[in-house]
């Protein structure tokens, strides 16, 4: 039975994202951290570190590997993280002398980490943009009406629709600039080794990392990042910013479609089992659920921020738990929006 609300049999019809659920599934991490591992024995074997041949040999088997997610999630039971079992598996096709060597785990995990971010991140921005161009065009047919404007919830002057418009569309603009620093500040390489100090590379160290990173399209890096995690929490904390923006637009919503207002309509809507006149703003309720939500798991991510020492346990697996549904409540909101945003026939003061 699912625990997940949005990969239930029947809640993830209102909570499910399936494009966000693709980028986080199981079987697209492992790939990523099959593209770290076979980087890491092209690059090893540039550097001198491995035998070229084979870490040539090693790379290639690595990228066709079929890796058993059963034995992984054994061994996460035993290990707390899956690179065991996973070096375990590569080195049974592989040369085992140019498999993972001078690596670490959380280098595995974390640089697999920020490659689903980045695919995460380019979801974000189709849907950014598509939701501003949708509300670009109800500004364009609507903007004009007038609208009763309201303060602590009380009529107080008379505004234009426009005008509250804006309060929906301006803030993705700023949202989609700030995504480029974010992603500048999450998408690069994990590379440190046992302690994270890139010792068992000795000089080549630094060569290494450019080639891992080259290879995977990510920035390099003078240290690990693995026990600075501001990087990751401040992503986190950036997606619930976007939840709460469009949780602010599901309550603008809401409130307008209060019948003896009805400031806004739309077409569908939620049904009533008791109620078959009315048509419930399921949609606009959604946002600001999963806006609260967001803000919620906020707080998590900060607590992940405190890494002891060179490697954390706790904090470290904290954040495996939060972030992905911090991604996939963000998806789905984006997408709730579109959709709400196409399907609104009217907004306005009724005469």
């Amino acid at each position: 039975m699912s625990v997940s609300v949005f990969d239930h049999p029947w809640l993830g019809g209102l909570f499910g994202d399936p494009e966000m659920a693709a980028i986080l599934a199981p079987e697209r991490q492992m790939a990523h951290m099959l593209a770290f591992e076979a980087a890491w024995s092209r690059a090893c074997g540039k550097a001198g570190l491995f035998d070229p041949a084979r870490a040539e040999e090693a790379a290639t088997a690595i990228a066709a590997a079929r890796i058993d997610l059963a034995d992984i999630a054994a061994g996460m039971a035993e290990d707390g993280v899956p690179v065991p079992r996973l070096v375990k598996q590569l080195k049974a096709i592989a040369p085992a002398e140019a498999v993972h060597k001078g690596a670490t785990s959380q280098d595995v995990v974390d640089t697999a980490l920020v490659l689903t971010l980045r695919e995460a991140s380019g979801l974000i921005a189709e849907r950014l943009t598509t939701l501003d161009t949708a509300l670009v065009s109800l500004e364009a047919r609507f903007g004009d009406a007038p609208l009763m404007g309201r303060t602590r919830m009380q009529a107080a002057t008379e505004i234009t629709v426009r005008d509250r418009l804006l309060a929906w569309r301006l803030p993705i603009a700023d949202h989609l600039m700030t995504l480029e620093q974010k992603r500048a500040d999450v998408e690069k390489v994990q590379i440190g080794g046992a302690s994270g100090d890139r010792k068992a590379l000795g000089h080549k160290a630094g060569t290494v990392v450019a080639a891992v990173a080259e290879a995977l399209d990510l920035a390099p890096t003078d240290k690990a990042w693995h026990t600075m995690r501001h990087g990751i929490a401040g992503y986190a904390s950036f997606l619930s910013l976007i939840t709460g923006s469009l949780g602010k637009f599901g309550q603008d919503v809401v409130l307008m479609a209060q019948q003896g207002l009805e400031e806004i309509a739309m077409s569908g809507g939620g049904g009533s089992s008791a109620m078959p006149h009315k048509q419930n703003p399921v949609a606009a309720e959604l946002l600001v659920t999963l806006a609260r939500f967001n803000a919620t798991q906020v707080s998590a991510m900060h607590h992940a921020l405190v890494h002891e020492q060179e490697r954390s346990g706790t904090a470290w697996t904290l954040e495996w738990m939060v972030l992905p549904q911090m991604l996939m409540t963000t998806g789905r909101a984006l997408a709730v929006a579109i959709d709400m945003s196409q399907r609104i026939t009217r907004i306005g003061t009724v005469a």
